[in-house]
């Protein structure tokens, strides 16, 4: 296998199909709701984070809907490209609740997007594919990117491979899994 351009691969993670982002649905109405329907359909920012924080501060939300609400902001965070407010949300809403998928799979990409800590990238997306995040092609897809990053190529591959099987039509992995070439080697009888 070869590698090719990693960073327009990151590149392209931005324009995702639906989005680069996994957010946490929040059951029921209120502001922890408005703030889910803001990270999920890329709303305009600056309220969008005025909603959310109003959530955290105004609202009393059980440890799920507050983990939630802390991913959903910090998923907006990342699309004003301020990646140590994402992070930090998502560091929140890890204390608050360790299990949530979405959060590792969200700080894996945050960390992707601020370059240079593709291992950690790597070991936070895993963190998420071990949770069953509810988009598992976006985990498999960014982890697939950072693989290729530290130019572990036939992980890379297996995880492209994986974010197409995930989510059959995306055209994006299938798009990432032709610039390698498979190179099958003769067995030895010996």
């Amino acid at each position: 296998m070869r590698r090719l351009g990693a960073a327009a691969v990151l590149a392209a993670m931005t324009g995702f199909g639906t989005a680069a982002e996994a957010a946490v649905t929040i059951i029921g109405g209120g502001l922890g709701r408005e703030c889910y329907l803001a990270a999920e359909f890329k709303r305009e920012t600056g309220m969008s984070l005025d909603v959310c924080t109003r959530a955290l501060q105004q609202e009393t939300l059980g440890p799920r809907d507050r983990a939630a609400t802390l991913v959903n902001r910090g998923i907006i965070h990342m699309q004003a490209k301020n990646l140590d407010r994402a992070l930090a949300d998502y560091d929140a809403a890890l204390r608050v609740d360790p299990r949530l998928a979405e959060a590792h799979v969200n700080r894996g990409i945050a960390l992707l997007y601020r370059g240079g800590a593709d291992r950690e990238a790597v070991e936070a997306l895993s963190a998420g594919l071990e949770l069953r995040p509810s988009r598992p092609e976006i985990a498999y897809y960014s982890r697939a990117v950072a693989n290729e990053m530290l130019g572990n190529l036939r992980a890379a591959y297996e995880d492209y491979q994986a974010a197409a099987a995930a989510r059959p039509g995306w055209e994006e992995p299938v798009e990432q899994l032709k610039r390698f070439s498979v190179e099958r080697r003769p067995v030895s009888r010996g």
